[in-house]
């Protein structure tokens, strides 16, 4: 016998059954028996923290990193716009990115608008009505063209990652969804 006790670390459940189960089959009942012998206690391997990648990019982070400041004076503040931009003509023009998702645990929509001089503007906002993914797609379009035309772009190209709505709007595909229908239209409107 041994005069220590032996803690076996292990994440595997088989050797914890057969440390702690009172009635087992015939082999593995003998197995216990040989076990036992020893004073071996059975803990389980506890979880591997993601200090190691934490303390990988810590130490090699950038000398030029800028933390981001989430001090806010107002919270009912929705959008802060400096604007210095020249005119943008045709050859350079404006870039909309748009994105919207709906799912049972919420609705949200996101655009970027970028100037020619390469400023990126993001706008991103909750829904809070029920609405189908294509819904919250054609309301982050909507976003993103209102933020283009309060900016006074004359010139913008529109990128997303719905077929639907970008096919809609070239008028490859007609619009049969009622409920998209309005959406088109106010998309339409803004265009022009």
């Amino acid at each position: 016998m041994l005069y220590h006790t032996t803690w076996l670390v292990a994440k595997l459940d088989p050797i914890k059954y057969i440390f702690e189960k009172p009635c087992l089959s015939e082999r593995i009942a003998r197995w216990q028996v040989l076990l036992s012998e020893y004073d071996i206690v059975y803990v389980s391997q506890k979880s591997i923290k993601g200090s190691a990648i934490t303390d990988f990019l810590a130490d090699r982070a950038n000398e030029d990193y800028e933390s981001v400041s989430f001090d806010f004076p107002n919270e009912d503040l929705m959008v802060v716009l400096h604007i210095e931009e020249g005119s943008p003509n045709e050859l350079n023009p404006w870039k909309v990115y748009f994105d919207g998702a709906s799912n049972a645990l919420g609705h949200g929509i996101g655009a970027v608008l970028i100037s020619p001089n390469e400023k990126y503007y993001p706008t991103m906002a909750r829904l809070n009505f029920n609405c189908t993914n294509n819904m919250a797609e054609y309301e982050a379009l909507v976003m993103g063209l209102q933020a283009a035309i309060e900016m006074k772009a004359d010139a913008i190209n529109v990128y997303g990652d719905s077929a639907l709505v970008i096919c809609q709007m070239r008028g490859e595909w007609e619009t049969r969804d009622s409920k998209l229908v309005p959406y088109k239209k106010l998309v339409t409107e803004l265009s022009k």
